[in-house]
């Protein structure tokens, strides 16, 4: 069943801008898989005219002879059809001495096979950009998922493309906001199906046939015919050939291990030579780094990004065994929703919260605090605790006093400029009697902030 189409309504009027202004468009577009690049140019194309080729991990000639087809089909050229061209910059030369009389667009669905075959098609490109092709009528979209040949090949600044794209777009995961949208769940399951699928359209659009979070991933990540079974392995492969160093790393990370030197030992090789590596995930969007915010420490930890990552290695990776028999039934995952818990708290609550603020994570020698959010247009600083669970109103007071204290250990000239209101707040998944709360800081004058779930959904609305 096709969905309606949800969300990219900055995407759809960039690509609307670059239909409408003059001259020949050159427009690269790239993403991980699943997350919706091509429904994206399918939308996009609507009420237009122009090719749509859907590249083929195959020979470089079927490539050629495929794209070739298409563009002779569309300008209904029948010497086109006829001729023999055995390269890209005899079909690109075609293409520039032969433009549409009318703007038309020409997408290449999965550029990246192109370029993994024969990277000529980039300097072909480029040439005929130069001589002629920029002044034509034609939108061409460059549309790619392996992410390194995208990174290396079309974006880089040594990339013949360099200079000569109009537009590039990285296509991001939906937030909670818009991917709640394609789920019947109640308001909790959505979000930790959203907390295991994360943003990505493709995979969200499997839960939706699901009415339980229990349900879903029962089927789809705890049977060996689910959907998510293989997944990890299949996007590791497609991106990287030593299959094995990656996998070690992200299941070091995945069981606790974040510092270059624990991953480096649970992968058995040297500290210094395994930063090549995170940055190789780092680019899919798979990991990040992530350092204390107000510190100038430099050195940082590493965590999983990708939200289906993170729940194959946390709970499929280890338990195969179990799952193959099928007797795996582990369904406590209270600590994963936790610390996925404190992340959508701080990169799209607190963003919504307080818009103008600078957020992050704090940690010092066994003291961490969830999140800081710094607005320097208001002077105010706001040191927060994240809670998964539930929480009576006086858990709640016994926490944002400790949190106070806790405070005292961030050393910055921001948290110390005497000039900046020092707000304390708990984000929780849900808090009893927390009128409570806000009726003590109104006497007292605690400022002290309590958000439930409730709350903070309001805010994305």
């Amino acid at each position: 069943m096709i969905r309606d189409f949800i969300d990219r309504e900055e995407e759809r009027e960039v690509l609307k801008k670059e239909w409408n202004s003059d001259g020949a468009r050159l427009i690269i577009i790239y993403g991980r898989r699943r997350v919706g690049k091509t429904r994206l140019v399918n939308e996009f194309i609507k009420g237009k005219e122009g090719i749509m080729f859907f590249a083929e991990d195959v020979t470089v000639q079927i490539q050629i002879n495929g794209l070739k087809a298409e563009i002779a089909g569309y300008l209904n050229d029948e010497l086109l059809q006829g001729l023999t061209i055995k390269s890209w910059t005899e079909l690109f030369t075609y293409i520039l001495k032969n433009p549409p009389e009318k703007r038309s667009y020409l997408i290449i669905d999965e550029f990246t096979y192109l370029i993994k075959s024969d990277k000529s098609i980039l300097s072909a490109i480029q040439k005929a950009w130069d001589r002629g092709l920029s002044d034509s009528n034609w939108c061409i979209i460059l549309s790619g998922s392996l992410l390194n040949l995208m990174s290396e090949y079309a974006l880089s600044y040594t990339s013949p493309l360099y200079g000569r794209r109009t537009r590039d777009m990285l296509l991001k995961p939906l937030e909670f906001k818009d991917a709640k949208l394609f789920l019947s769940q109640n308001e909790k399951d959505s979000l930790k199906t959203y907390f295991t699928t994360g943003g990505v359209p493709e995979y969200l659009q499997k839960a939706s046939e699901y009415g339980t979070f229990e349900e879903f991933v029962r089927n789809e990540f705890f049977s060996n015919f689910g959907y998510f079974y293989r997944e990890p392995y299949f996007l590791l492969s497609q991106e990287f050939r030593e299959l094995k160093t990656y996998q070690g790393i992200l299941s070091a990370i995945a069981e606790g291990r974040t510092k270059p030197s624990e991953i480096a030992v649970n992968c058995g090789i040297d500290t210094r030579k395994i930063y090549p590596y995170l940055e190789g995930l780092i680019r899919l969007g798979f990991i990040e780094k992530e350092t204390p915010f107000l510190s100038s420490q430099k050195s940082g930890i590493y965590i999983i990004k990708d939200s289906v990552i993170d729940f194959w290695y946390s709970f499929v990776s280890t338990n195969r065994s179990e799952i193959e028999r099928g007797c795996y039934t582990n369904t406590d995952f209270n600590k994963y929703f936790g610390k996925k818990f404190e992340s959508f708290v701080r990169n799209e609550i607190a963003p919504a919260i307080f818009p103008k603020a600078r957020t992050g994570r704090w940690w010092h020698k066994g003291e961490e605090i969830d999140l800081i959010a710094v607005d320097d247009n208001a002077k105010m600083i706001v040191f927060a605790e994240v809670k998964y669970g539930t929480k009576s109103a006086s858990d709640a007071l016994k926490i944002l006093k400790k949190l106070e204290k806790k405070s005292e250990y961030v050393n910055n000239s921001t948290k110390n400029n005497e000039d900046y209101i020092q707000k304390y707040a708990l984000f929780a998944g849900e808090i009893t009697d927390k009128d409570k709360i806000m009726d003590r800081d109104k006497t007292k004058g605690d400022n002290y902030l309590v958000y439930d779930l409730d709350d903070m959904l309001k805010y994305l609305m």
